[in-house]
């Protein structure tokens, strides 16, 4: 990593604001203590507990200053060159006075050269600060990285032993620990690192799950970007033989070791309502045996101009570091409209999905679901984007049967005891989320009655239920007639 460097630089172009938004405080403290050995100014940290220290030199901190007026009056009063680093100063930015006391210092920065560092988890700078300050951000570590760190790890844990002790390491463990734990914090990384050793003094494939376990739960935990632990296996999808035979064709070309740039990279999969389009984006990343992260858009969205695109920007980062992997965009019509009715959001959010789409070189197979592709963009679901647009229709009465086969065995009911033939022929219209319901409905009947599920009690509740078919016949005809000649059946 570089990190050092560019922060280097980043000071030195005499940028009056510098903004760091980070969760690594302690790290950017040991970054910026680096620095102070090279840097010509004195380096200074500041919190509202503490006040104003010294960082390159052990000085006890000056705490008359910890009150943010008191301190920004005193940075403003210095006339020599300074690097002030601000600890969690966020609530203190909707201040006025504070806001034309930073001003201020910026605007003298070619005179004295004060710069000021704003480091927290979420900054929002007002806009009368914008354009005297830029942006920081930390690099994730790469897979090198990771392997120094897991080294460094490895003496630290070491040397706190009894000096006897050495650490168990199987090295192709270490290589598939140093991808797998890509995509996260150098801090988090460390920590994990940590947990593998000294869980038993060793670092074997039976550490991986666990970590894993903890990387998935710390890349879930914004909500903006999760990981889907249950990833369904194919044989869980009844039907949909053109989709699994495409995918089969495909599967080798994108997790296997070439490094060609012509590698899969995603699909569109439009459908009613219910007709298994979430299970078939879970059986993708299941068939190419890769994670599985779902992009939520309704938890992309932020009040604050600008927040909305960043958490996106975010979140595909996110996808990019975790490759190889399958995202899926769920109902992405929900995240991207072309009404105009939201001063020009979606327009942004489109463009750098787009952007995204056409720069991206990492193994990211996108599946994007969609209930009403009408309210996309062509631009979005063209070739080249996608390169396929698949439909998942109703099924019919062969694939009915084998739903109703599926959802009986996961309930632990034989489906060799029900007419199946019947039941397919008696639920013409449903989805496989319908059939799914009424085998639900079927068992809490049975179990308030103390009686066995069969084929009547079945029959009886399908006649019972009007599939959405029915309820919203008009508008599922219009999406089939749309769908007949414009793609590719999965079925």
């Amino acid at each position: 990593m570089n990190e050092l460097h560019d922060l280097e630089v980043t000071i030195n172009s005499r940028t009056p604001i510098i903004v760091i938004e980070s969760q690594e405080e302690l790290r950017i403290i040991q970054l910026l203590t680096q620095l102070g050995m090279r840097l010509q100014h004195p380096l200074f940290r500041w919190s509202v507990t503490d006040g104003l220290q010294r960082l390159e030199i052990d000085y006890d901190p000056q705490r008359t200053v910890s009150d943010p007026d008191d301190l920004l009056k005193h940075i403003k009063a210095v006339t020599r060159p300074g690097i002030y680093l601000l600890l969690d100063f966020h609530p203190y930015l909707n201040d006025p006075l504070h806001i034309r006391l930073i001003k201020e210092i910026a605007q003298g920065h070619e005179r004295f050269q004060r710069t000021l560092i704003l480091v927290s988890h979420e900054l929002q700078i007002p806009p009368e600060l914008k354009h005297l300050s830029s942006r920081f951000e930390l690099r994730m570590p790469s897979r090198s990285d990771i392997k120094k760190l897991i080294l460094d790890e490895a003496r630290n844990w070491q040397a706190r032993g009894d000096g006897n002790s050495k650490l168990k390491i199987d090295q192709e463990a270490v290589n598939q620990l140093a991808n797998n734990l890509t995509g996260i914090t150098t801090t988090d990384v460390r920590r994990l690192i940590r947990t593998a050793i000294e869980d038993d003094g060793a670092i074997t494939h039976n550490d991986l799950p666990a970590v894993m376990q903890a990387k998935y739960e710390l890349i879930s935990r914004d909500g903006v970007i999760s990981f889907e632990y249950d990833t369904a296996n194919f044989k869980e999808v009844a039907g949909q033989h053109r989709l699994k035979l495409w995918l089969q064709h495909r599967s080798k070309a994108f997790t296997g070791s070439s490094n060609s740039s012509d590698h899969p990279k995603g699909i569109m999969l439009l459908g009613v309502q219910g007709s298994g389009k979430s299970l078939a984006a879970k059986a993708v990343a299941g068939s190419f045996g890769i994670p599985l992260l779902r992009l939520d858009f309704a938890a992309l969205y932020n009040k604050f101009y600008g927040e909305t695109e960043k958490n996106l920007r975010h979140a595909l980062d996110t996808a990019d570091l975790m490759q190889p992997c399958v995202l899926w965009m769920d109902e992405i019509e929900k995240g991207i409209s072309v009404d105009g009715s939201d001063d020009g959001l979606s327009q942004r959010m489109l463009g750098t999905i787009l952007t995204w789409m056409a720069e991206r070189k990492s193994r990211v197979f996108v599946v994007a679901t969609s209930n009403d592709i009408e309210r996309l963009p062509p631009e979005l679901i063209r070739k080249g984007r996608m390169d396929e647009i698949f439909f998942i229709d109703l099924p019919d009465p062969e694939i009915r049967q084998e739903i109703f086969q599926i959802h009986l065995r996961k309930r632990n009911l034989a489906p060799g005891g029900f007419d199946l033939e019947l039941l397919a022929n008696s639920s013409e219209g449903f989805s496989g989320a319908e059939i799914e319901q009424a085998i639900i409905s079927s068992r809490y009947a049975s179990q308030a009655n103390e009686t066995t599920v069969d084929t009547p009690q079945l029959m009886e509740e399908l006649q019972r239920t009007r599939p959405l078919s029915v309820v919203m016949r008009e508008k599922i005809q219009q999406l089939r007639h749309w769908a007949a000649d414009r793609t590719v059946p999965a079925d």
